[in-house]
C-alpha cells in the first residue's frame, strides 16, 4: 500500500514538474507576486496548474517516443516510468483543477510539439543524449518553480501539492543524472566511441 501511495505521489509530482519546466521554457512563468497587494494571486496558482498539465501531456508523448526510439535500456526504463507516472498524474491534476474550477489545456504547447519533432528526427545515442539532457534541464527548472510555488502560492491545496512534490522531484533529478552518467560513461569506452 505504501508503494502505491508513493507511486501516485511520484506520478503527480512528475506531471507537475515537467509541466512547469515546459511552461518555464515557454517564457510564461507564473506572474510575479511582488506587485500583488496581497503578496500573490489565485491567477498565479491557476497558471501553475495549467502549465503543469500541459507539460505533463508533453512528457507522456516524449516518454512514448523515447520508449520507441531509444537504444539504451536505462533510457527506455526511465521513459516508460515517465509514461506511466505522467498518465496517472495527469488524471490527478485534472481532478484538482476541476475542484478549483480551472480549465486545462488538452494538448502540449506549440513549443513542446516542436521539441518532440526535433527529438523524433534523432536516433541511437544522439537521441538518448538529447532526451536525457532535456530531462535534466527540465527537472532543475521544475525544482526552482516548485520551491517558489510552495513558498509563495496562494491556494493552500496547490501550494501543499507543490511542497509535497519537491522531495520526489529531487529524487527524480538524481535518477536522470544517474542515467545520463551511464550514457556518458558508455560513450567514453572504446566500444561506445566506435559506435558514434
Amino acid at each position: 500500500m505504501r508503494t502505491i501511495s508513493r507511486r501516485c505521489a511520484f506520478g503527480a509530482a512528475i506531471a507537475l514538474a515537467f509541466g512547469l519546466a515546459a511552461f518555464a521554457q515557454e517564457g510564461n512563468a507564473a506572474p510575479s507576486r511582488a506587485n500583488a497587494p496581497d503578496g500573490g494571486s489565485a491567477t498565479s496558482d491557476q497558471t501553475f496548474l495549467k502549465g503543469a498539465v500541459e507539460g505533463g501531456l508533453a512528457e507522456v508523448e516524449l516518454g512514448q517516443l523515447a520508449v520507441e526510439k531509444s537504444s539504451n535500456e536505462d533510457v527506455k526504463s526511465f521513459a516508460q516510468h515517465m509514461v506511466e507516472d505522467h498518465g496517472k498524474a495527469n488524471e490527478d491534476l485534472k481532478q484538482l483543477a476541476s475542484q478549483k474550477g480551472v480549465s486545462l489545456p488538452s494538448e502540449p504547447s506549440a513549443k513542446q510539439k516542436a521539441n518532440k519533432e526535433r527529438l523524433s528526427k534523432l536516433s541511437g545515442d544522439e537521441f538518448d543524449r538529447a532526451y536525457m539532457s532535456d530531462m535534466l534541464k527540465d527537472h532543475r527548472t521544475d525544482i526552482a518553480a516548485f520551491e517558489q510555488e510552495s513558498d509563495s502560492g496562494m491556494d493552500s491545496d496547490i501550494k501543499k501539492f507543490a511542497s509535497q512534490a519537491l522531495p520526489t522531484l529531487r529524487e527524480h533529478l538524481k535518477q536522470a543524472e544517474s542515467v545520463t552518467g551511464k550514457i556518458e560513461q558508455a560513450s567514453n569506452t572504446p566500444e561506445g566511441a566506435a559506435q558514434q
